[in-house]
């Protein structure tokens, strides 16, 4: 069931909302070559609480692996698409790219976003990736409207993707949220036929989430059961924004 929002309720969200723009801008400056993953971690985590509110990632129950997430962050390196797993192993150098993906629970509401940041000077085709992926979330924000259906938002970023010569991930989407982390619809990259395609209307939120391969679409789960990788080992790029349906048209609740 799709819940909508009450204006009070989205003013909740855009609180949390702005509080993940301000954690993931504080990382985005400090990914520089030499840091770990681990660093931004724990620097996501002082952030979070000191500003009175709960890492929504951390303990969070996932069926399909079984266990509870254990950090506040999902930082992915190069090829991993999602869910990779800070570390103190994991330095960032020169030419990578990291996913920062985060969420946070604050007066009983969610926010959740992610960016993709190069580590110093990246390759063009990289950085070509990364501006593709952003610009297919941009250009599906401007469908988030009353009277449009869901299949608008998805096919959007998808086509956004393809004309570009990339792929879309398809076992990985983005979703409803509110006063869950996650909630329906569900929000795919791609459009289906088999899937839902209900109308937009007012108070609904969308966590929409593109993530970009930029080889084949293929990608496997590893051995510690989170971190998703593409199969060719191709660099992979995530972004995300909250984004509420308003009579006014989309209302990004994750930026400013």
């Amino acid at each position: 069931m799709i819940t909508r929002k009450t204006p009070a309720e989205l003013e909740k969200m855009r609180a949390a909302g702005l509080l993940v723009h301000r954690v993931l801008k504080s990382l985005e400056e400090m990914v520089v070559e030499g840091v770990t993953t681990w660093e931004l971690e724990v620097a996501a985590e002082r952030m979070i609480r000191g500003a009175g509110a709960r890492p929504a990632f951390k303990n969070y129950f996932v069926q399909a692996v079984g266990q509870r997430y254990k950090f506040v962050l999902c930082t992915s390196v190069n090829d991993e698409i999602v869910h990779g797993m800070p570390s103190q192993r994991c330095m960032l150098k020169r030419g990578d790219i990291v996913s920062i993906d985060t969420g946070v629970e604050l007066n009983g509401f969610f926010g959740d976003s992610a960016i993709t940041v190069p580590v110093g000077e990246i390759s063009p085709q990289v950085k070509k990736l990364l501006t593709i992926t952003l610009e297919s979330l941009e250009q599906a924000i401007t469908q988030v409207r009353p009277g449009n259906r869901l299949f608008d938002v998805c096919g959007t970023v998808e086509r956004c993707v393809t004309d570009a010569g990339f792929t879309v991930v398809r076992e990985f989407v983005g979703h409803g949220i509110g006063s869950q982390l996650h909630e329906d619809p569900q929000v795919p990259n791609y459009v289906d036929r088999k899937n839902e395609n209900p109308r937009l209307k007012e108070g609904m939120v969308l966590a929409i989430e593109p993530m970009v391969n930029a080889g084949k679409p293929e990608n496997y789960v590893g051995s510690d059961r989170w971190t998703a990788r593409t199969k060719d080992g191709s660099y992979s790029a995530h972004f995300e924004h909250c984004v509420a349906v308003t009579a006014n048209g989309p209302w990004v609740l994750t930026r400013p």
